[in-house]
């Protein structure tokens, strides 16, 4: 029995799963769709939903905590690529400062008028190789 357990390890050290968690977290923002297993989507659908609620507030606290969730790490520009960012052009950005774009900027305030329940988990079978469950974790169209 797993009662007050609400740890997830499933055999991994916890920076490890701290690592894991952002990866899917930042990679979930990006493509608005993943497919994983269901251990992990399940996991993952309490962070991506807490994600939602600190976009749907849009402060500089709730980037920050953002950002310290997803470990993002900013590159620095040189002097062309900060030119060209202040021209509005993005794409030499890495896709972590995309990711966080994504979220504060269309992520939120489509969930805006919703209270909960950002994300849904359809499960589509066994993966053929470790016969695990699989599952597609992605957030509703709303």
């Amino acid at each position: 029995m797993r009662h007050r357990n609400a740890t997830f390890k499933v055999g991994r050290t916890s920076s490890h799963v701290r690592c894991l968690l952002a990866n899917l977290l930042k990679a979930l923002i990006d493509n608005e769709r993943i497919e994983t297993t269901v251990t992990k989507a399940k996991e993952l659908r309490r962070h991506a939903d807490r994600m939602i609620t600190l976009a749907k507030r849009n402060d500089l606290s709730s980037r920050r905590q953002a950002i310290s969730k997803m470990m993002i790490q900013f590159n620095r520009l040189n002097s062309k690529e900060a030119r060209a960012v202040k021209g509005g052009n993005t794409e030499c950005y890495n896709t972590d400062r995309r990711v966080l774009s994504k979220l504060f900027d269309t992520l939120g305030p489509r969930f805006l008028n919703r209270e909960g329940g950002y994300t849904r988990i359809v499960r589509i079978g066994k993966r053929v190789g470790d016969n695990a469950e699989t599952c597609v974790i992605e957030y509703l169209s709303e």
